[in-house]
């Protein structure tokens, strides 16, 4: 019994492991930690403009 549970939980781990590191070429010449620290400014200023949008439209609606 023991032992099926320690064979899934290593399989799991291996698993877990796979995929690029931070430090592997990414996309358009950076690393993958380089693109995913773009991608959430990219989002963050999204949702900025966004909000931005929203309060100028409501400004507008109340005049």
């Amino acid at each position: 019994m023991m032992k099926t549970r320690y064979c899934g939980f290593l399989g799991f781990l291996l698993v877990a492991s796979c995929g690029p590191a931070q430090n592997d070429p990414g996309p358009g010449g950076v690393t993958v930690g380089e693109a995913e620290a773009l991608d959430a400014a990219a989002e963050m200023l999204d949702e900025r403009n966004m909000s931005s949008e929203d309060e100028s439209g409501a400004a507008e609606t109340a005049q």
